[in-house]
C-alpha cells in the first residue's frame, strides 16, 4: 500500500480514453468507481447529478478508495478535491481503480 495516488490530481491524459468518458459523462464513470467499491453503480450514477449531494458522495468515495489503498487523508480533504476540481478528481479516482483492477487480472 502506498501513501498517496498512483496519478496526480491532473494526471488526466495519462489514459486519455478514460479521461473523455470522465469529461462528458462524468454520471457514468462516477457510478462505475462507485461499483468498484462496493456501492451501487446506478444509484450514485443517479445521485452525482444532485447538486450538493454529489460533492458528499464523491468525497464518500474517494475516501473509500483511499482507505482501501491505504492513501493518507481524511473526509474534509476529499471534500475539497471534489468541490475544486470534480472531474480531475474523478479521473484520478479512476485511474487508482483502474490499476487495482488490472494488477488483479494479471495475478490471474
Amino acid at each position: 500500500m502506498s501513501n498517496s495516488f498512483q496519478h496526480g490530481l491532473f494526471g488526466c491524459f495519462d489514459n486519455i480514453g478514460l479521461c473523455v468518458i470522465s469529461w462528458l459523462i462524468p454520471c457514468y464513470q462516477f457510478g462505475k468507481n462507485a461499483e468498484k467499491v462496493g456501492e451501487s453503480c446506478i444509484l450514485c450514477g443517479v445521485l452525482s447529478l444532485v447538486p450538493i449531494l454529489d460533492l458528499i458522495l464523491g468525497a464518500h468515495i474517494r475516501t473509500k478508495i483511499r482507505d482501501s489503498k491505504g492513501i493518507q487523508g481524511s473526509f474534509v480533504t476529499d471534500l475539497l478535491y471534489w468541490f475544486c476540481c470534480p472531474c480531475c478528481s474523478l479521473v484520478q479516482e479512476s485511474q487508482e481503480l483502474e490499476g487495482v483492477v488490472v494488477q488483479s487480472i494479471a495475478r490471474q
